[in-house]
């Protein structure tokens, strides 16, 4: 977002000193006096300034949270994913299993109807877990349950939704029946979206229990759940993405991705 002000010049009044007087030597001009300005002019002209000084401000200050700390968070989150990847590739040639359970990374989100990009998802969803631009799966009010456990229970996942890489800005595009792929080092992780809530509050946590409040399931089962703020540049209210895992596939040597991201 870019701003400017435009600078304001004084037009500088001149005289036509060429006319011939015929009637008598030309006596002097009277010195010429600076007009003030009244005191309603000058508070008006004040103002004004403040108006412009604080447009640039503000204008500087959404540059900066809208463009600037997604260029940040890319790039950080970019290269804590080519860390994963080549550790990943590394331990396939021999070396030890991943640790699912790392500050590094545990797999990669994959949302078709949100955005083309993959999601590095970390530990954690503080301030300074997300705002590197990955997505966080929760530890706490409630603990997520990783996929990798094999256990049944929600894993559930928060990203931005503006600044900050924004991994989840487009979050109201996903719909029923959309997937949502998890990928780990040796599996892929193939949900199907079942429920969406569009505000929530945010203090609203059943939404995040092993068997999800308001998503209409009500048994035990593999879950995932994606929640960001909303409306989109404010955080009172959380939108809510519900999930399903209807099958795993085993990731190959080309690691083929699933029919659902090809």
């Amino acid at each position: 977002m870019r701003s400017s002000g435009k600078g304001r010049g004084n037009v500088a009044a001149t005289a036509d000193d060429t006319e011939q007087h015929t009637d008598g030597p030309a006596s002097p001009p009277p010195a010429a006096r600076r007009r003030r300005m009244s005191p309603v002019a000058l508070v008006v002209s004040l103002f004004g300034e403040l108006l412009i000084t604080a447009g640039l401000v503000l204008g500087l200050f959404v540059a900066y949270s809208l463009w600037w700390t997604n260029v940040v968070a890319d790039r950080a989150a970019g290269e804590q994913a080519d860390k994963i990847r080549d550790s990943w590739s590394r331990e396939s040639d021999g070396g030890g299993p991943v640790s699912f359970d790392s500050k590094d990374g545990i797999g990669f989100l994959h949302v078709p109807t949100m955005n083309g990009d993959e999601i590095l998802v970390e530990k954690g969803t503080s301030m300074k877990v997300l705002n590197d631009g990955v997505a966080g799966y929760y530890t706490d009010p409630v603990k997520a349950t990783l996929p990798t456990s094999g256990k049944k229970g929600n894993f559930s996942l928060a990203a931005h939704r503006d600044g900050h890489g924004a991994k989840f800005h487009g979050i109201h595009q996903i719909e029923k029946g959309d997937p949502i792929v998890f990928e780990t080092k040796d599996t892929w992780y193939v949900y199907k979206v079942y429920g969406i809530l569009p505000e929530t509050s945010k203090y609203n946590v059943e939404v995040l229990s092993p068997v999800p409040k308001e998503s209409g399931k009500k048994k035990a089962g593999h879950y995932i759940t994606l929640t960001t703020c909303t409306p989109v540049f404010t955080s009172k209210y959380r939108y809510i993405v519900w999930g399903e895992l209807v099958r795993t596939e085993k990731v190959d040597d080309e690691r083929t991705p699933p029919a659902e991201l090809r």
